[in-house]
This record gives C-alpha cells, structure tokens and sequence, in this order.
C-alpha cells in the first residue's frame, strides 16, 4: 500500500446490551459489539488491519482477532489513562488511516465491570495490578495508603478546590444528574430507560463522599462492549452508513497531570488537559465552540461535565453550574449533552458508549436526536475529537 495523507472516518458502530450481569467473558462481549460494528458498516471482519483498545481491557488482540477470523493484522496499540483513552482511541486510528498504515481500524473496550469486579470498591490484595505502572497511571498507589481509594474520593479532592472557589453546592451538580437521566428515560439502551430523576431524589441520595459527591452524581458500574470501525473517508463513502468525518482528533496531557488523581498540578479549579485538547482540536478544525451543535462529554462524576464545558469555552471560569441550571444541556438548549443518558445513565463502558452517541447524533439516529447537527464534539478529558457530517 503506497502511504499517502488520507481522511478518516467512522463507518460503523457496535454494542452489546448494557446491564449488571452479562452472564459471558469479557472477550465474548468484545467479540459481539465488534461483530455488530462490523455488520453495521458492511465491512467483512477478515479485513481488520488494526485493532486499538485501552490498557486495562482484558481481552487480548490475537485473541479477538483470531474469534473475528481476522486475515492479516498489520497494526495493534492499546491507549492509557482508564476512561481518558476513550476519545484518545479515535484519535490513534485517525492517524493510522491519515498515514495510510491501515485501512479497517477496530476500536473495542468490552468490561464486566460490574459483575466480575468493581471500579468503585476498595482496592484489595487480589486486584492491585490495574493500579501499578504500565496501566496508564501508577499515581494511585500514593494516594490508597491514605485512604483515598475509591474513584470517587480522588474525584472530590480535585473538585473541592473548584467548587469552593466558585461557590458551587452540590445541589448544583444535580442538575447535571437529573437532565442526564431525562435522556437516558428515554433511551430503551440506557440501564436507567424509563427512570428519570427529580433534583429532590438526587438531594436525597446518600453522600457517597460528604459533602461533595452523592450516590447520582456518580457513575454507573456496567457490564457491555462498544466497538467502533474507522476507515477511509472514501472507502467510508461506499459502505452501509453515511460515513462520519473525523474531522480533528488530539490528545493532551500537560505537566503534572493525572488521571481521575489529577491534584498535582498548579491550579486545581481548571482541568488543564482539556483545555489542552481544547486548544488544539480548534486550531486543528478551524472551529470554535460555537460551532457545536451538541456534546458528549465524559462524565464518570458530574464536576467533570462542568470543568470540560469551561475548559472547552462553552463557559467562563465558573459559569458552568449556570450554564446547566438555565437548561442549556437541555435537547431544547445552546449545547445538548450527552444525550443518551451519559455514563451516569445509559452506562459506564468507560465512555466508549459516549463516543458512539456522537456517531449517531451525526447521522441523525438518536434517540434524543438534535436538530441540524453538524458538528459534535466527543471528549474524554485527555483527549477529544470533531465528529461531523461529510
């Protein structure tokens, strides 16, 4: 294959059903959403060249490509950061078919997350390893032995600093929660389809860490697989869906950034990685925020939605709790977000589900489909892409 500057594109997109028990492996699970991306594109499995998966996903690429029945895999890479290699994976297959390396990427995260272990409990003996260097951070060994051990009580050291800065309560942060559950009660996928919440029930949730985060401004623990198939936006053109353009895709990850342990760094009320991302997805497309239609915005706890929205300048510094209390992440308002429910409501397949969201907002096939979509942006805080029509 003679190597030449090629547009990229999502030609397909696959999921297995998000639930609490999936009753099968992890890479059966990864077999299944990745033969469903597959028949959604109208690509033959045997022709995957590349796979790109996360670092803490169990299943290994020979052995998935061997259940695929793939022919000839020419590329594998696996992403670090948990949740931040979400974007981070479209944006390695972008390049792989911008430099003409590959022609039908795989992209998979498949996790029985709830039903074979769990993200939100203390770490034990038995299952350190996700912890250790080499799984995309080793920070978090430093902060167990002080009793940080949760996902969430390394989330709230880094949004109390924010919150007490700018005055937000938690009782802002429900916002978030109760317009991502009206989208996802309306989303037969979501794990909470037809279950919307009021701002009274998320008041009412128990403190998961007083007082800062409650049971609903965290995310679900999902069992599932999301696969999405990146080729060539030419070859995309012939194929089943109207093809998706990845229009920009970036990472960033600044000096003394962490992630989900991310308090080192100088300034603790900002995210610095996205405004990284931010930076250069607008200078890579030539947009601007304005240019956004809708947004899905990784949320494993509800203060990242709002540190990405001022990171991405859909806010000003502190203006976010505003922003979403007006009704803006509304499907009526200036910028829908995450509009199949989120991780906080549809489910937790470390933010894959969000990707494929932006897949289907452009094609116009939500379920809570915004009108006139152009553009969406996909972020996982270290990393982000431009989705747009082609």
């Amino acid at each position: 294959m003679t190597r030449k500057f090629t547009e990229a594109a999502i030609a397909g997109i696959g999921a297995t059903e998000f639930s609490k028990a999936s009753g099968r492996s992890e890479l059966q699970l990864a077999a299944e959403c990745s033969l469903a991306a597959c028949e959604d594109a109208g690509v033959d499995p045997r022709d995957i060249d590349g796979m790109i998966t996360f670092t803490i996903d169990n299943s290994d690429e020979i052995s998935l490509a061997r259940c695929l029945g793939v022919k000839d895999l020419a590329y594998t890479t696996r992403i670090p950061g948990g949740g931040a290699a979400a974007a981070g994976t479209i944006f390695q297959a972008m390049a792989l078919v911008n430099a003409g390396l590959c022609q039908n990427v795989l992209i998979w995260r498949a996790m029985n997350e709830r039903s074979q272990y769990r993200f939100g409990q203390n770490p034990n003996q038995a299952n350190m390893s996700g912890y250790t260097a080499g799984h995309g951070t080793g920070s978090l060994l430093w902060c167990i032995p002080y009793g940080a051990m949760t996902p969430a009580s390394w989330a709230a050291l880094q949004a109390g600093r924010y919150m007490h800065r700018y005055g937000v309560t938690n009782r802002d942060l429900g916002y978030v929660s109760v317009q991502q559950r009206k989208y996802a009660a309306t989303n037969p996928k979501a794990w909470f389809y037809q279950r919307p919440i009021t701002l009274e029930d998320h008041q009412n949730s128990k403190w998961i860490m007083e007082p800062l985060l409650r049971l609903l401004d965290c995310c679900q623990e999902s069992d599932g697989g999301v696969a999405i198939l990146v080729t060539s936006l030419e070859r995309a053109k012939d194929l089943k869906q109207p093809p998706v353009r990845i229009l920009g895709a970036t990472q960033s990850i600044p000096y003394n950034v962490e992630v989900i342990s991310n308090y080192y760094h100088d300034d603790l009320t900002v995210m610095p990685e996205a405004m990284g991302v931010a930076r250069r997805l607008w200078a890579m497309t030539g947009l601007k925020p304005s240019d956004m239609q809708c947004a899905m915005i990784y949320d494993a706890f509800t203060p990242h939605v709002l540190l990405q929205l001022e990171a991405f300048g859909f806010c000003k510094p502190g203006e976010a709790k505003d922003f979403v209390k007006s009704g803006q992440i509304a499907i009526d308002g200036a910028l829908p977000v995450n509009t199949h429910g989120g991780l906080l409501g549809e489910a937790y397949i470390h933010g894959m589900n969000s990707m494929a969201e932006g897949v289907r907002q452009v094609r116009g096939t939500s379920v809570n489909q915004v009108k006139n979509v152009q553009h969406v942006l996909v972020s996982s805080g270290m990393a982000g892409a431009i989705l747009a029509r082609a």
